[in-house]
């Protein structure tokens, strides 16, 4: 069974995690620091990249126990241990099981989005919420670069209205890693701000995510 101390010191996730720090860790390798060790024939690194193809993130933090424990390469005590690890993440984040996670900054509202560092298209993604500020949906509007003429308000704010958000916080990511916005960027934000001073549902932020920052429009001034 192949296990971390085993990989070139350049593979090891551990010492890339100590001195490049955590950001600059694959999905991968965050979960073989958890996982520790591989099954036979295979690196824990490979045992990592295949359970991440087969149940992606967002699908990974909502299997239960026993689910997670049937997975070819884990077994019961390293799915406790993925499971506290998710545990404490929502619970710092404040997205425990009864509980909407509360975005008051421009850096809560990124926390919400850091799948977007690694997509290599464009999404344009929204985020709803409620009076008290609490995230209660989030939806990918539009993949596909963006272009003002291609994001309708309808598709953005049909899903406040379902949800009765009250305000709205718009973002997409620049795969290129330039986080400054384009002028389509400015374009789709004052459509959209427009938009919503119509339906009652205000545009709060327009953020632009890259794989290693993010440009907030509201706190640059430029809504």
């Amino acid at each position: 069974m192949s296990k971390i101390r085993d990989l070139a010191k350049h593979q090891m996730p551990r010492e890339k995690l100590i001195e490049k720090g955590v950001e600059n860790l694959k999905d991968y390798e965050l979960l073989a620091i958890l996982l520790r060790t591989g099954r036979k024939g295979k690196t824990v690194l490979e045992v990592s990249r295949e359970i991440l193809k087969k149940y992606p993130l967002e699908k990974l933090l909502k299997l239960k126990h026993q689910e997670l424990s049937k997975i070819k390469g884990l077994g019961s005590a390293k799915a406790c241990e993925i499971i506290a690890s998710f545990e404490l993440a929502k619970r710092a984040m404040g997205v425990e099981d009864g509980i909407l996670p509360k975005i008051n900054s421009a850096k809560d509202a990124v926390a919400q989005l850091q799948e977007l560092r690694k997509m290599k298209k464009e999404y344009f993604v929204a985020l709803y919420l409620n009076a008290r500020n609490e995230l209660v949906c989030k939806e990918t509007v539009s993949i596909g670069i963006l272009n003002a003429s291609l994001i309708h308000p309808r598709e953005v704010f049909k899903p406040a209205i379902d949800k009765l958000a009250v305000s709205i916080i718009i973002a997409h990511n620049h795969p290129s890693g330039e986080k400054n916005p384009s002028d389509d960027d400015l374009k789709v934000t004052k459509r959209l701000k427009e938009a919503g001073k119509i339906l009652g549902v205000e545009v709060l932020d327009h953020l632009i995510i890259t794989n290693n920052s993010f440009f907030s429009l509201k706190e640059e001034g430029k809504m």
